[in-house]
């Protein structure tokens, strides 16, 4: 197994003194798919220099405002896989109604690979980086006061790559003229996600 790279590890927040440049990619990791039930337990972030920050949360009192700012900072782009499901727990976490500009490479993935219907990051880092993830530690138990080194390793992995494939997707969606309903597509994810949190099925307001 490759040797994950070096990080820094908080708990409940980044320090204000913590130096974190450009746009940022962010993955999230909680007891289970649950928004309701299940809380969030780890945050990760890969910045444009590759620096990683993994902030872990121990209790059920989630106090980041120096995390909050960083989310809502218009001037970065944040980049996520499946932005649908990480942006909503991280909005139902810390209380706030949007995170923006967002990226989410999954969406990106939809619209310009659509000879398939395999979409998740494990598959696309195979194709377009020739990045083999490791998935093994996905379904473990992140509420562990210590995280194994598996699990750190998983946690880099998922935002690691997102910073390549952001630029990837770019220029496909460049060449298949979408980028410009791309950009539409992830706004509107602030709006999905909020009508999950209501109760509401976001993705099916609009069926018949």
């Amino acid at each position: 197994m490759r040797k994950h790279r070096s990080y820094q590890l908080f708990e409940n927040d980044i320090p204000s003194e913590v130096q974190i440049v450009g746009d940022i990619a962010i993955d999230t990791e909680a007891l289970g798919l649950n928004l309701k039930r299940d809380r969030l337990c780890l945050v990760q972030i890969c910045d444009s220099a590759g620096s990683i920050f993994l902030i872990k949360y121990n209790t059920i009192t989630f106090d980041s405002p120096n995390l909050v700012k960083l989310l809502q900072d218009e001037n970065r782009v944040k980049i996520f896989h499946y932005g649908r499901f990480d942006i909503s727990i991280l909005m139902h976490s810390f209380n706030i109604n949007f995170i923006a500009p967002i990226f989410c490479t999954k969406i990106a993935s939809k619209l310009t690979r659509t000879y398939t219907d395999s979409h998740g990051l494990k598959t696309i880092c195979r194709e377009l980086l020739g990045e083999e993830l490791n998935k093994e530690s996905q379904s473990s138990d992140w509420s562990s006061i210590e995280l194994t080194n598996k699990q750190i390793q998983y946690a880099i992995n998922d935002v690691i790559y997102l910073h390549k494939l952001r630029d990837i997707f770019i220029q496909k969606l460049k060449n298949r003229n979408r980028l410009e309903n791309a950009v539409e597509y992830f706004k509107f994810l602030n709006i999905i996600c909020k009508m999950d949190l209501e109760g509401f099925n976001g993705s099916n307001l609009f069926d018949h």
